[in-house]
């Protein structure tokens, strides 16, 4: 079966989805249920031709988790590209390492809450 752009990129978004890392898993599990400023994500959720780790459509906030794949040049020349297309969509795109997340969650958490405060703020005035 030969399935159009579209729907290769909502089956890629379920695949990664039962497929997720530990770092997605422990940030998930602080990001869902409203858990920061009442703010609702959804996991691998597709935007145009990408899918996003975390995506909060209220504040139009992406995270994007990077494993240590996305250390080498291409990978960092193709991280930013995306970056630009995806900000060109008025999103704001958060990057956090695998690490940071295993190993700094906390840290990782609090610069979500504040982006989000952030963003709320802005949303108000």
């Amino acid at each position: 079966m030969h399935l159009n752009a579209s729907a290769r990129i909502f089956n890629n978004a379920t695949k990664l989805r039962r497929e997720e890392t530990l770092a997605e898993k422990l940030l998930w599990s602080r990001l869902n249920n409203r858990q920061i400023e009442g703010e609702k994500f959804r996991r691998q959720h597709p935007i145009k031709k990408f899918v996003l780790d975390f995506y909060c459509y209220k504040q139009r906030l992406a995270i994007e988790l990077d494993g240590r794949q996305h250390l080498k040049a291409e990978a960092k020349f193709y991280d930013k590209d995306r970056t630009e297309i995806l900000e060109g969509y008025s999103l704001v795109i958060l990057r956090f390492s695998n690490d940071e997340v295993i190993g700094s969650i906390e840290d990782v958490v609090n610069l979500i809450r504040h982006q989000i405060i952030e963003l709320q703020r802005k949303r108000l005035s």
